[in-house]
Parts: C-alpha cells; structure tokens; sequence
C-alpha cells in the first residue's frame, strides 16, 4: 500500500523574498522583482532586465569558507535547505539519517562558475584554474553538498529537466517516499543564471521579454502583449514526510502531497507540442495519480512563462482536460513576479501551492492589463483572492520537451 507523503517544511530563496514568509506576502502584494540587471553592464544587451535576488548573504547560512568554495546556485539551496528544515521542526540529531534523502535539482548548473573558469583559462593559462572549478560546476552539487551538511544518508540524486526541473525533483522525491524506501525528502530546486552568457544565449533565441524600459511590467503571462519570459534565480527547497513519521514527532502538516505526472512532448527542442496534447495527458496523469476528479481541482498554479507559445498551448491544455470546469478553476502565474527560475521554478510554485491550500488565498497574476481573446480563463488578475482550495496544481514544462504536473491537497487526518 502506498505511503501517505505530507509537507512539513519549506524554503525559498526568490527575487521578492527571503525566506516564506516574505515571498508569500509579496505574492499576495502583486510586487514584482523584475529590474535592470545589477550583476554586469548590459547596455549591449537586447535584453537588460532579470528577477535577482537582492540582500542575499551566504555566512547567514552556511559557513564563509565553505560558501566561496560554491557556485551560487549551490548557496542558494544550501540557505532554502536550512529554511526548510528549521520550518520543519526535524531534530536530525534523533532520527536515522539513513531514511532521509535528497533530490534537488537544477537545469543548468554553475553557470557563473563555468563563465568566470573559462576567462581564467584563456586570460592566464590552464594552470590558474581552481581546483574547486569542478565540483563547483557541476548540476548534482547542490544536492550533493545538502546531503553532506546535513549527513543525510538516504538516497541523494539530481533531476536535469529544463525548467521541468524543480517540479520532477518533488515528485521523483514523492514517489521514493510512497514506495518505502525513505521516510523524509529534501528536495526541489535550485538556479543561478544570471550571467553574460546565460543572458545573451536566450536573448538569441528571442526567447526574452525586451521590455527594459518597465522591467516591473516585463512578465506577463496570459496577456495579450506578452512578449518571452524574465530570467530569474532562487531556490524552492521542500520536507516531504510520511505522515506516520511527521505524526509520531507532532509536526505541522502543511498540505499532502497527492499527485505526480511526468511525460514528453517528443515534438521540438524549445517549442511546446501544439495544442498541448501532452501536457493535458501530463496533468491527467497526476489526476490519477492522487484518486481526483478534474472538477475537484480548485487552483493551477501555471507554467505561466510568458511567451506567446506556452500560454497559449497550456490554456489550450487545460480546456482540453478539464472540458467546462476549466472556467470555475483558478490560475495564477507566480512568473508574473519572480520571472522565470528555470529549475528553481518548480519548487517555489510548489510552495505557492501549499501556501493557498494551508491560506485559502490565491496570489494573483499580476500585469494582466489586456485580456487575449484566445486565451479566456480565470488568471486572477491583479489582484490576491480569497478563495477555499482544498486541491491544487503546479505545471512546469521544460525545453527538450519536459513536462511535469504534481498535486497537493488539504490535509485531512
């Protein structure tokens, strides 16, 4: 029989707050943490605006050493993962180690390491490398370096799937849960992007808002003058339980988790399938998942990107699935306002999930000005709702075709 699996714990790191709390209200605020890019001189780029995250200081988190030594990307799921769990109330010192284990994921890796490594080679020659330029690097030493930190034992593995990423380190975490083979999961995900060549090879694609002069403005997912997706960073980290283990140690219980959907478009590296045949089934494998009818689904929190193509194919794939019900749910875009995280995403969109199940509010999508008149559901826009959601949604769907769907619920003993 399959594992009852709840949340306990949560953490992010995003462009409108540290920590849940403050992301949380600033979601329900509408405010948006898209500005001019403060990393670099962009001057030359067609895009110039991204979601950073402002105020951060790794020694808050972690050890000063140990933090020079990892890419930012590895930082910021360090410090979500040090949220997440002290949000959980886990005594790590009491319980066997060997039964939590670790997913996090991330879709591109230490790209500002990888950026800075490379000026070294060619400026000063091969020999001034750092030894830490790989371990630094690579996409799987956020996880890697949780799992030490915390001397978690139990299985720590990587997900790589675009900006699917975040979403299927949640549900892979899920299922190992479900099917026995640990009792507590880290996990989530983790994006630090924002650098000249991250920048510069989506500004190639065209694939970015070029909307510099109002950066507050640029994100606008569903609306009828969207024109491509903001960068953003941060990390959205996760405590997945049984609930006989939150229960046996008196933990809040957040939501539970009641759903996974995983599938692929096999159509186009970028672009999604037409008509969103996939990402319907994807969201109809996580209705089956977790025993629930589509008109029991109260919110979806979107993929949202803001591109011409995916909100028009995901609208189009949840008319598809949900038939008339698609116009009494909610949908929202938390992109609106954090820009795109690409693998971080999934995570901190799970965790606007649990917050308007544990809240019964539903954050908005902001910059809705101009309705499309292809796109025609309920976006909530503009404004924060106070709405009953005893089930929701969050879609991910990521280049090379990714798609994800994972499900929570009230939780009800």
């Amino acid at each position: 029989m399959k594992k009852r699996v709840v949340v306990t714990g949560l953490g992010a790191i995003t462009p409108i707050g540290i920590g849940v709390e403050e992301y949380w209200q600033s979601l329900l605020a509408g405010k948006s943490g898209i500005g001019r890019v403060t990393r670099f001189d962009a001057s030359d780029y067609g895009t110039q605006i991204a979601g950073e995250v402002k105020g951060f200081e790794p020694g808050n988190f972690m050890d000063k050493k140990e933090a020079r030594r990892m890419d930012r990307f590895t930082q910021y799921a360090v410090a979500a993962t040090k949220m997440a769990l002290d949000h959980s109330g886990l005594d790590l010192n009491t319980i066997n180690r060997d039964r939590i284990g670790t997913i996090i994921g991330s879709g591109i890796g230490g790209m500002e390491t990888l950026h800075d490594q490379y000026h070294v080679l060619f400026e000063k020659g091969p020999n001034r490398i750092s030894p830490f330029f790989v371990p630094m690097m690579i996409a799987n030493i956020a996880s890697g370096q949780v799992s030490i930190m915390y001397g978690l034992q139990g299985p720590c593995m990587t997900v790589v799937t675009a900006c699917a990423t975040g979403t299927n380190a949640i549900g892979e975490a899920f299922k190992l849960i479900q099917r026995g083979d640990a009792d507590v999961m880290v996990c989530g995900g983790t994006e630090a992007t924002i650098s000249q060549a991250a920048l510069a090879g989506f500004s190639s694609m065209k694939a970015l808002s070029t909307r510099n002069d109002e950066p507050e403005k640029a994100s606008r997912p569903f609306e009828r003058d969207r024109d491509g997706f903001v960068m953003g960073e941060g990390a959205g980290i996760v405590v997945l339980e049984t609930l006989e283990h939150a229960q046996a140690r008196g933990a809040k219980i957040y939501a539970e988790m009641i759903g996974y959907g995983s599938n692929a478009d096999a159509y186009h590296i970028t672009a999604p399938a037409p008509e969103g045949a996939q990402a319907a089934k994807c969201m109809e494998m996580a209705l089956k998942d977790g025993g629930i009818a589509p008109n029991e689904v109260d919110y979806i929190n979107a993929h949202g990107t803001s591109t011409p193509l995916n909100d028009k194919n995901e609208t189009l794939a949840v008319k598809r699935l949900f038939g008339d019900h698609a116009k009494k749910l909610a949908i929202s875009s938390t992109k609106s306002m954090t820009g795109h995280l690409l693998g971080a995403a999934g995570g901190i969109e799970f965790i606007a999930c649990v917050m308007s199940v544990a809240h019964d509010m539903i954050h908005p999508t902001i910059n809705y000005d101009n309705p499309d008149p292809e796109l025609d559901l309920d976006y909530v826009p503009n404004t924060a709702r106070k709405q009953v959601v005893n089930v929701a949604m969050s879609n991910s769907f990521g280049f090379g075709g990714h798609n994800a769907t994972i499900m929570v619920k009230k939780y009800q003993g």
